[in-house]
C-alpha cells in the first residue's frame, strides 16, 4: 500500500481516441490486417462472434463502447461474466453452444482493437483466455515490443520459461486495462496488476521480480525508477509522523505531541535510533495505555495506571511447551524492558527542560516522570545478561570445531553430487558422497538447473541449490569465526577489503583485511590467515563472472533503511537471473540449516542455535584465553572501550582455579617451609573439635566476639590454617 502510495498507477481516461469509433469505422478497422486470422474457416467465425460482440455493446445505454461495457454489469460480475452475454444471446434466440468460444476470442480482438479497457480487477480474475490475449496484443498492439521483451527473457540465465511467459501475460493484461505500448507501463500499473493478482489469487504468483527486470531492461518505468521490485517495496526512511501513525493512537493531542518529540531529536539521531525512540514511545509506552485507559489523554497519570504499565512492561507472554507435547503459555521477564523505561524518563525530562525555553510549546506537556532514577539502575540486570552470555558461550565453544567439520563436509559432499550430476544423463543413476541418486527428467526446468530424485524418498532435490547453500554456509562460518567480525561488517566485505602491506622490517607482503565501514565508523586493518586466504579466494572465484570480475551489486542498510551504491560485494549469490547481495536473515538461516545437521541441542533438548554474534563472543574469549593481551583483542574487535571487549570474554571457572592456586604458590614462597608440613590425624581431630568450640563461643558471646568474616578479621584458607601449628 505504501509503494502504491509512491508509485500511483495510471488513471483510465473517460475517453479516448478508440472508444469514439463508430460502428462503420469499427467495422472497417477489425476486417483488416493485424486483426484478421489467416486460416479462412477461423476467420469466418471470428466476424460472427466480433458482429454479436458489438451487437452486445451497442444494446448497452452508453455513447462510448468504453460507457456500454461499464454499463453493461460485466465488471461486477468478474470471472463470472460469460453467463451475461449467454443469456442475452439467449434472449435472442443465439443459443448454439459454438458461439460463446467464439464471443470470447472476438471480445479478445476488441479489447486489443482498444475500442475498450477493462479493468486490472477484472482482467487478473482471469476474465479471459489470456494467452490468447498475449497473441492479439503482441500481433496488433506492440509488435515490436513484444518481440523484445521475448528476446530478454530468453538471453537471462536462471529464469524459468515460465516466468517469462508470466512477464509477457501480465503485459498484455496492463495493455489492456491502460491502453498504449510497452514502453508506456509505469512502476504504479505493476503494483496494481500484483494487488489485485493477489486479491484474486489469495496468494502472490511467481515471478514478480523477473517481470519488473524485464521491463526496466526494455526501457519502460520511467527513467526515474527503481532498479528492482525489492527498491520499489523498501519504502525508505519514514519521516516522524509516519514513524508515529504505524501504532494507531487515537488521542491525536499526544500523537501530536510525539511526533514533535522525535522531530526535535531527529537531527541528533541516526535513523535507526529515531525508529526505536518512537517504537518505544509510540508503541510500548502510549499505546498500552491507551490499550488498557482508552480515556486517557495527558501524560499525568494516576500512580495505579503507572504501576500496572510497569508491570506489564516487566513481562511478557511465552508457550512452552512440555515433554508431553502439550502447550502452556507462562509469564517471563521481557529482557529490554529498561530500554522502554528510559526512552519514557529521557522524553518526560525532556519536556521539562524545553518549557523552560519554550513555555507556549512544551510547558502544557510538563509532568512528573513516572519512572524514578533509581529504577534504570541496571547493574544487576547486567551482571545477569553477562553471566547468560558467558554460559551461552561456554557452552558453544566446545562444538565450534563439529561445526566447522560439519559445514565443511556438507560443502564436498553437495559439490561432488552436484559434479556427478552434471555428467549423468536424465534418468541415470548415479552415485556420489555415499548416496545413490537418480537423474530427474524435468521437460520444462530451468536451464542449467540440476535435478535429482532421491529413490528411497522419491523427494526431488535442486543439486545446485544445495550446493550453492553449503558452500555459502561454510564460507560464512570460517570467515566469521576468523575474523570475530559483526555481520554487517560480513556483509559489506568487498573486493576492494583485500590489501596488502610491506612490513618496514622485512619487507614481507601480508594480506589484510580491511573493515570499512564498521558499526563505529572506524576503519580497522585485521590480519588474514593463510587458512582465511583460502577461503576468501574461493569466495571470489565463485562470485566472478565470466569476464573474471565481481559482479557490481547494491545493498540494503535494515538499520537506515537506505540502499547502499553498487559495490563488488563478496556475499553474493545469483537469484533468477539477478545478483543479489546476502541479508543477515539470509545467513541466520543457513546458520540453523547447519546446526541442524549437526544433531546438537542446547541444555533444554531443543535445537542448538548459532547467531553471527555468538562467533564474536567465541572468538574474543577464545584468543584472551590463548594468550592474546585484552587490548590488542580490542582493536582486533573494533570496540571503543576495552571494557566492553572483557564483557564479550567467557569467564570460566579454571581461570579462577588457576589463579587462586597461583596465589596460594606465591604467598607459601614468602612464608617459613616448617609451617607449611603436613598435620597428623592427630592435629586433624583437634582442629575439627577446637573449631567446633569456636563456633559454639562465637553463637554465645554474639555480638562482643568479632565476626569471622568481619573486614579486620585475617582471613587463611584452610589448608594454611591445617598446615600452621596451633599455638600452645
Amino acid at each position: 500500500m505504501a509503494a502504491q502510495q509512491r508509485f500511483p498507477a495510471r488513471a483510465v481516461p473517460d475517453t479516448w481516441p478508440g472508444t469514439e469509433r463508430s460502428r462503420t469505422e469499427v467495422a472497417r478497422l477489425l476486417s483488416r490486417p493485424p486483426f484478421t486470422l489467416e486460416n479462412a474457416g477461423s476467420e469466418l467465425h471470428h466476424k460472427h462472434g466480433i458482429v454479436m460482440v458489438l451487437d452486445w455493446l451497442e444494446d448497452q445505454p452508453g455513447q462510448t463502447w468504453q460507457q456500454r461495457w461499464l454499463a453493461s454489469g460485466i465488471e461486477q460480475a468478474g470471472s463470472a461474466w460469460r453467463p451475461v452475454i449467454k443469456q442475452w444471446l439467449h434472449e435472442r434466440g443465439l443459443k448454439a453452444a459454438w458461439r460463446m468460444p467464439v464471443v470470447g476470442r472476438a471480445l479478445t480482438t476488441v479489447i486489443s482493437a482498444d475500442l475498450l479497457r477493462p479493468s486490472v480487477d477484472w482482467l487478473a480474475a482471469g476474465a479471459s483466455r489470456q494467452e490468447v490475449l498475449v497473441r492479439s496484443m503482441a500481433h496488433s498492439r506492440d509488435p515490436r515490443g513484444f518481440e523484445r521483451l521475448r528476446e530478454l527473457g530468453s538471453s537471462v540465465e536462471d529464469v524459468r520459461s515460465g516466468a517469462v511467459s508470466a512477464a509477457l501475460c501480465r503485459s498484455a493484461l496492463i495493455l489492456a486495462a491502460k491502453g498504449g505500448l510497452l514502453t508506456g507501463i509505469t512502476v504504479g500499473d505493476v503494483l496494481e496488476l500484483f494487488e489485485a493478482q493477489a486479491t484474486v489469487l489469495k496468494r502472490m504468483t511467481a515471478g514478480t521480480e523477473v517481470f519488473y527486470r524485464l521491463l526496466h531492461q526494455l526501457g519502460a518505468l520511467g527513467q526515474d525508477a527503481p532498479q528492482n521490485l525489492r527498491e520499489v517495496r523498501n519504502r525508505g526512511q519514514r519521516t516522524p509522523e509516519e514513524l508515529v501513525d504505524r501504532y494507531g493512537l487515537r488521542c491525536h493531542p499526544v500523537r501530536d505531541l510525539l511526533v514533535d518529540y522525535l522531530r526535535e531529536r531527529q537531527p541528533a539521531m541516526d535513523y535507526n535510533s529515531l525508529k526505536s525512540l518512537s517504537y518505544h514511545l509510540g508503541k510500548r509506552f502510549w499505546q498500552d495505555i491507551e490499550h488498557h485507559h482508552p480515556d486517557a489523554d495527558s501524560l499525568r497519570l494516576a500512580p495505579d495506571v503507572i504501576g500496572q504499565w510497569k508491570q506489564r512492561m516487566r513481562t511478557k507472554d511465552k508457550t512452552v511447551t512440555g515433554p508431553d507435547g502439550r502447550r502452556t503459555s507462562t509469564k517471563v521477564e521481557r529482557l529490554n524492558h529498561r530500554d522502554t523505561l528510559t526512552q519514557v524518563r529521557a522524553f518526560y525530562l525532556d519536556i521539562a527542560q524545553w518549557a523552560l525555553e519554550d513555555p507556549g510549546r512544551w510547558g502544557p506537556w510538563v509532568a512528573p516522570s513516572p519512572v524514578r532514577a533509581d529504577e534504570l539502575d541496571n547493574r544487576k540486570a547486567q551482571r545477569t545478561r553477562k553471566a547468560r552470555m558467558d554460559a551461552r558461550t561456554r557452552e558453544r565453544l566446545p562444538i565450534l570445531p563439529i561445526l566447522v567439520r560439519t559445514v565443511d563436509q556438507r560443502r564436498k559432499d553437495a559439490a561432488a553430487q552436484l559434479e556427478a550430476g552434471r555428467h549423468a544423463a536424465p534418468g541415470e543413476v548415479f552415485t556420489a558422497a555415499g548416496q545413490q541418486l537418480v537423474r530427474a527428467v524435468v521437460p520444462h526446468g530451468t536451464a542449467g538447473r540440476i535435478w535429482a530424485e532421491d529413490p528411497p524418498t522419491g523427494k526431488r532435490r535442486d543439486l545446485g541449490l544445495e550446493d550453492e547453500k553449503a558452500f555459502w554456509t561454510w564460507a560464512v562460518v570460517e570467515v566469521l569465526r576468523a575474523t570475530g567480525i559483526r555481520i554487517e561488517e560480513l556483509l559489506e566485505l568487498s573486493h576492494h577489503s583485500l590489501v596488502q602491506y610491506r612490513l618496514p622490517t622485512t619487507g614481507e607482503l601480508v594480506p589484510l583485511l580491511q573493515i570499512f565501514p564498521s558499526k563505529t565508523d572506524t576503519e580497522r586493518l585485521l590480519l588474514v590467515s593463510p587458512e582465511l586466504t583460502d577461503v576468501l579466494s574461493a569466495i571470489i572465484s565463485r562470485a566472478r563472472e565470466a569476464t573474471g570480475a565481481v559482479p557490481l551489486v547494491r545493498s540494503y542498510d535494515r538499520r537506515e533503511c537506505v540502499w547502499q551504491e553498487p559495490a563488488p560485494l563478496l556475499f553474493q549469490r545469483r537469484i533468477r537471473g539477478e545478483d543479489c547481495a546476502f541479508t543477515d536473515e539470509t545467513v541466520r538461516t543457513m546458520l540453523d540449516e547447519a546446526l541442524t545437521d549437526t544433531g546438537l541441542t542446547d541444555v533444554t533438548g531443543a535445537p542448538l542455535r548459532y547467531t553471527p554474534h555468538d562467533f564474536r563472543r567465541v572468538f574474543i574469549t577464545d584468543a584472551i584465553l590463548n594468550g592474546l593481551p585484552p587490548h590488542i583483542a580490542q582493536v582486533i574487535a573494533g570496540h571503543q572501550d576495552i571494557n566492553v571487549t572483557l564483557a564479550y570474554k567467557a569467564v570460566y571457572p579454571e581461570e579462577a582455579i588457576q589463579a587462586h592456586m597461583a596465589f596460594l604458590a606465591r604467598r607459601r614462597s614468602l612464608r617459613p617451609s616448617e609451617e607449611y608440613r603436613v598435620p597428623t590425624d592427630e592435629e586433624w581431630q583437634e582442629f575439627l573439635g577446637h573449631f567446633e568450640r569456636a563456633q559454639s563461643l562465637h553463637r554465645s558471646m554474639w555480638p562482643r566476639v568479632r565476626h569471622p568474616l568481619h573486614p579486620r578479621t585475617r582471613l587463611c584458607s584452610l589448608p594454611d590454617a591445617l598446615a600452621r601449628p596451633r599455638p600452645t
